[in-house]
């Protein structure tokens, strides 16, 4: 469906291009759970650590042609979430995936990126299709945390994210730069990540293991897909 691959487009800028690359438990006090690990296996414990989590929520922001998008993803370990972007270009639009079926919802502007009348045949209810594939929960869920690509890192000076330590990973490629924020108190969770590249971004990840609700619509607010395209 044509609002799938819209949402799917806008949450790719939103989350991927802030990535760019992409259990333990620290002793009280100063020392430093890492020390005597290269960057590259601190970022591999965080990676095991963040895609281990029962949930997570992440908040993005990346800026492309000179506008700004961001977006909130709250992800459950079963695959389920829900997630709201922000788009010059695409307005703003509401994601819930529940099992094997996926809910849009958009505005007015939303809906025009998706097609012409759309809107008018949506009129504010959610759009209920199969979830298959890639979902914008996906790029801006666990995926988000593959260790595959995050090699090459070096470690620099600690920093804070929101008040808590972190281990500084960077990783150089060309004239981009890849920043990773690794907690040092607690389990090694990833906490921000920055890119400097064509997408400048920023994504900070929080709430790992808290309750997420995620339900379906009320079923008078839906209209099955099927229904728009005339099946």
């Amino acid at each position: 469906m044509a609002a799938n691959r819209k949402l799917l487009a806008a949450a790719a800028v939103c989350a991927v291009a802030v990535i760019g690359v992409t259990g333990c438990s620290s002793d009280s006090g100063d020392k430093d759970p890492f020390e005597g690990m290269s960057a590259d296996k601190i970022a591999k414990k965080a990676s095991t650590a963040s895609r281990g989590a029962g949930s997570f929520t992440m908040l993005s922001r990346t800026t492309q042609d000179g506008q700004e998008i961001t977006g909130e993803f709250s992800v459950l370990e079963s695959g389920d979430c829900k997630a709201t972007i922000e788009s010059p270009k695409t307005g703003h639009s509401e994601l819930l995936t529940i099992g094997e079926t996926s809910y849009i919802k958009g505005d007015e502007a939303f809906w025009k990126a998706t097609g012409p009348g759309v809107a008018d045949r949506v009129k504010g209810r959610w759009v209920k299709s199969p979830a298959k594939g890639k979902s914008a929960c996906d790029l801006g869920g666990r995926k988000m945390f593959e260790g595959k690509k995050l090699k090459g890192l070096e470690r620099g000076d600690d920093a804070e994210v929101d008040g808590q330590k972190t281990a500084v990973l960077v990783k150089k490629k060309g004239d981009e730069t890849t920043t990773f924020y690794v907690a040092l108190e607690g389990k090694p969770y990833f906490l921000k990540v920055t890119n400097d590249g064509d997408s400048k971004g920023t994504a900070t990840f929080r709430d790992f293991d808290k309750p997420i609700d995620v339900k379906a619509p009320p079923s008078g607010e839906v209209v099955d897909e099927k229904e728009l395209a005339g099946r």
